[in-house]
């Protein structure tokens, strides 16, 4: 195995009951740079022909998902086990937050694990027994209900925040146009206003084009807006057509 492979965590998945479900829990597994999945006796058995669809691309995950009989077995070789659930169980464990599960895992040594549990009940006290922490989110008392691509992806942004993965290519933003471009759109909105009596009485006319002029400075116009707003000026000014 790879030391990188080593470095990513498992997510491993307790008695899932729907394919749709584990589909969507590998989008967002791969969504974060995540890419093993261990399914614990999934209800419906495996493969699952819904679970590509879910997937929405992340196929590789499904294909090379394993399946176990315990979950004993699914974590047999991580040393760092975090069971995700909303309640402690009567468990005596350290209990953390996907933020700080994140932090413990990028600076333990050895393989790590998430748990999840089954979508209706979640884990069992048992399942939750062989974890090293409970890990769980703060989240509104009266309605404690993820779902559970909801619950992978949180621990895999928290996790994938150190990974260094690409921000999405954000569209490059268009200079400010050149003040005489916008002097010419202020005496544009000024003339059509004129001819209206917009500054009309006489005596507020100088601080009507001021608040005109804040206005229209204000948003930072690239060249291609102050064009475009020319140009409905431009059409507003013209004399409708006969239909």
């Amino acid at each position: 195995m790879s030391a990188k492979a080593e470095r990513e965590p498992v997510i491993v998945l307790v008695r899932p009951q729907l394919g749709e479900n584990i589909g969507k829990a590998a989008r967002a597994m791969l969504n974060f740079g995540l890419t093993e999945m261990r399914l614990v006796t999934p209800r419906d058995g495996w493969p699952n022909p819904s679970a590509g669809p879910a997937a929405a691309g992340a196929d590789v995950v499904l294909e090379q998902a394993r399946v176990f009989g315990t979950l004993a077995e699914a974590v047999a070789d991580c040393a760092n086990v975090y069971a995700t659930t909303v309640r402690k169980r009567g468990v005596a464990k350290p209990v953390v937050t996907p933020e700080q599960a994140a932090r413990e895992i990028h600076a333990a040594p050895g393989r790590s694990a998430y748990v999840f549990g089954p979508e209706r009940s979640g884990l069992e006290t048992e399942d939750v027994a062989l974890a090293r922490a409970i890990l769980t989110v703060p989240i509104n008392a009266e309605f404690g209900s993820l779902n559970l691509a909801q619950a992978v992806i949180l621990c895999a942004y928290e996790w994938s925040k150190t990974m260094g993965l690409e921000q999405p290519t954000i569209e490059e933003l268009l200079p400010p146009a050149p003040q005489d471009e916008l002097e010419g759109l202020i005496a544009h909105f000024e003339a059509l206003l004129d001819a209206k009596n917009y500054f009309w009485p006489e005596p507020r006319a100088a601080s009507n084009r001021r608040t005109l002029r804040n206005l229209l400075t204000k948003p930072g116009w690239n060249s291609l807006e102050v064009r475009t707003f020319r140009g409905v000026l431009s059409t507003l000014e013209k004399e409708p057509r006969n239909r």
